[in-house]
């Protein structure tokens, strides 16, 4: 037993798993170490989970790619270390979620050569770099080249902060951004640090790629963080597009930009395929980047590959972090060794699920698998008409999921209330927790207790990924949710951590500092039931921003109800309430983890400006009704008092000498 207390949670189920016994109902590592004690016991009979069995495995239709590398091959020392990493108590039937104890989040110190310089522009450059909604121009140049960079309109200034390489894209960005309102921008050698791709595009097509005023493009643009220019002025040619970015999101942008022409000229892509899938090898930070491509047999295939709207290829993308695009008939992978990899792999077990159940060898050594057992009455429920429900939950947290059996063992594994089929989950650590929190709070639903049953309060120590518990009452639940959970995703968005319910049991995940957090406003939240929230001081902390509101605001600026709190919430993407401070007396809390910037979308500075905009139009609009009332006091004029005074005397003496014509028609009938 004392070796067996040694062992994690995860080292547990998988020797029980490899001794064919179920651990269906352990929750807790007392739980596993519990039944792996009774288990060797005796002698390690085997369980529903029928170990030893062969399993069916269906052949790869989906084998013939064109590899840049080798396939990856697992190092076992590399196992080895994953196998003795510490991972924590899980709260769930899962497999190794890779919550390898990292430092929590510190301020990073800047590097030695940061600094800040400053622009001179003139007022027309400026209106340049204001273009789009709420300065979106400055907003991606910051975030393409790295740098700081904050527009000061009344000074005609830009001031650019980061480091030497940081502030010389920046400035070049910007100089594209001004000088494309004069024309198509001139991009010599020097242009390239580093951070450009040229990829030519046939004429005929160049309308359909940029889109009705760049519209295309700058979709483009915001999905992978590029910044793309035309830098040719003679329309009878091809035209060369530069594309400013990282390697991936260059890759990114350049491959969707070739699935548009390929789209409108097919055969395009066979001509440059060598250039491009040779550009950038080993240019990552791994220094194993690459291309792989598979060209599909039929337009079924493809069609599948892609699903609705593209879902299952995003699905393919997020949940491997590599590039996933179909250009043409050709698959066509880029990303790390790790990376294009899974991708193979994902995109192989997708086709194997047309020709039945599949099941993955060593899924419980794999890094970026979870598995959850679903109780067999509440299968139909999790997946959905036409697997809507998971398809939600797969597009809501970028992982790949599918029920995963061997043979003739589905339906067969016994559980509480009766068989259950192993969910597999594929994807980020993040990503797969937030996905088997959602599941379990689905079946949770269908089937109280299966998941809750004996399962107490619990406050993880470990510094990186894990989760919290905290059980709650019926009306804190009902308060916590919110409606149509409202109020549960809000404190998720603004503070960066997963926070699902499991019943009467709220589940944080996230590292320590998150969970702190997340655990910390989810009593603050529970407080406001009873009255006002005191924070006596908030100075020290990184995730807040302080506002005093006038008294004769503060009903304003929180609307009916806190209605205008919820809009500036949710527009910003933070929390806000008012709380007491030491001295009791009231003030704006916005809290948030994402700082945002003075003109951007998003973040403690987005609230705070949509919180000031409403102060002053209160004080404006206070000021117009002082100054209405005082013209509205003010005495008339001799004539109009005349006029008043006539008037009046005329009305006086007409009632006075004739009735009503009401009261008079009424005589006659009497």
């Amino acid at each position: 037993v004392e070796e067996l207390e040694a062992l994690s949670a995860g080292e547990l189920r998988r020797l029980l798993g490899r001794e064919g016994v179920s651990s269906v109902g352990c929750l807790e590592k007392a739980d596993f170490v519990k039944l792996a004690a009774k288990t060797l016991l005796a002698g390690g009979e085997p369980g529903a989970g029928g170990a030893g069995r062969a399993p069916s495995r269906s052949p790869s239709i989906r084998s013939d790619w064109s590899q840049d590398q080798e396939k990856p091959k697992p190092v076992e020392a590399e196992r080895s270390r994953s196998r003795s990493r510490s991972r924590g108590n899980k709260d769930s039937r899962s497999a190794s979620r890779g919550r390898a104890e990292e430092r929590s989040p510190s301020k990073p110190k800047k590097p030695a050569d940061w600094s800040v310089d400053t622009v001179k522009i003139s007022a027309d450059d400026a209106a340049a770099l204001t273009f789009g909604a709420g300065g979106r121009t400055t907003e991606r140049i910051a975030r393409v080249s790295e740098a700081e960079v904050e527009l000061m309109d009344k000074e005609l200034v830009l001031e650019i902060r980061g480091t030497v390489i940081q502030r010389r894209r920046a400035r070049k960005y910007a100089g594209i951004v001004m000088k494309q309102r004069m024309g198509p921008h001139l991009v010599t050698d020097d242009f390239d640090d580093g951070d450009l791709t040229v990829l030519s595009v046939p004429p005929d097509v160049v309308g359909y790629v940029q889109g009705q005023g760049g519209s295309v493009l700058r979709s483009i643009e915001e999905e992978w963080g590029t910044l793309m220019v035309f830098i040719d002025t003679d329309l009878s040619r091809a035209q060369r597009l530069a594309i400013f970015g990282s390697v991936k999101g260059r890759r990114g942008s350049e491959l969707k930009v070739l699935s548009a022409v390929e789209t409108k000229m097919n055969g395009y892509f066979h001509q440059v395929r060598e250039e491009i899938l040779n550009r950038d090898k080993g240019k990552d930070p791994s220094g194993t980047w690459g291309t792989d491509t598979m060209t599909f047999k039929d337009e079924g295939e493809i069609s599948y590959a892609l699903g609705k709207q593209g879902g299952t290829r995003k699905k393919l993308e997020r949940s491997t972090g590599g590039i996933v695009q179909y250009v043409g008939m050709v698959a066509v992978v880029s990303g790390s060794k790790m990376e294009r990899g899974r991708v193979r792999e994902y995109m192989k077990w997708l086709f194997q699920q047309l020709e039945g159940p599949v099941f993955v060898d060593g899924w419980e050594e794999r890094e970026d698998c979870t598995v959850v057992d679903i109780p067999s009455d509440c299968i139909g429920y999790i997946t959905g008409n036409r697997r809507a429900t998971l398809g939600a939950m797969e597009e809501e947290w970028g992982t790949l999921m599918f029920f995963m059996s061997e043979g003739d063992e589905r339906g067969s594994r016994g559980g509480r209330g009766g068989g259950t089929e192993r969910l597999a989950i594929f994807g980020p650590d993040r990503a797969r927790r937030g996905s088997e929190l959602k599941v379990m709070s689905g079946i949770e639903t269908k089937s109280p207790g299966f998941f809750t049953r004996g399962v107490r309060d619990k406050v993880s120590s470990m510094k990186g990924f894990d989760t919290d518990r905290m059980i709650l009452r019926d009306d804190e639940l009902s308060y916590a949710l919110g409606k149509d959970g409202a109020t549960r995703k809000k404190l998720e968005q603004a503070f960066g951590c997963i926070l699902q319910y499991v019943g009467h049991v709220a589940f944080i995940a996230g590292t320590r500092k998150e969970r702190r957090r997340c655990r910390e406003f989810v009593n603050w939240l529970l407080q406001q039931r009873r009255g006002s929230v005191t924070i006596p001081d908030v100075s020290r902390r990184d995730d807040v921003t302080e506002v005093r509101i006038p008294d004769n605001c503060k009903g304003w600026v929180t609307g009916n109800r806190g209605s205008e709190l919820r809009r500036m919430e949710q527009e910003s993407g933070t929390y806000i309430f008012i709380a007491l401070d030491s001295r009791g007396e009231e003030r704006l809390l916005i809290f948030g983890t994402a700082a945002g910037t003075k003109t951007g979308m998003g973040g403690r500075l987005h609230a705070e400006r949509l919180v000031n905009e409403m102060v002053q139009n209160k004080l404006r609009d206070d000021d117009f009704r002082r100054a209405r009332g005082r013209s509205d006091s003010r005495p008339p004029s001799p004539a109009r008092r005349r006029v008043r005074s006539s008037s009046r005397r005329r009305s006086t003496s007409r009632e006075w000498r004739s009735p009503p014509r009401r009261e008079r028609e009424g005589s006659r009938w009497d």
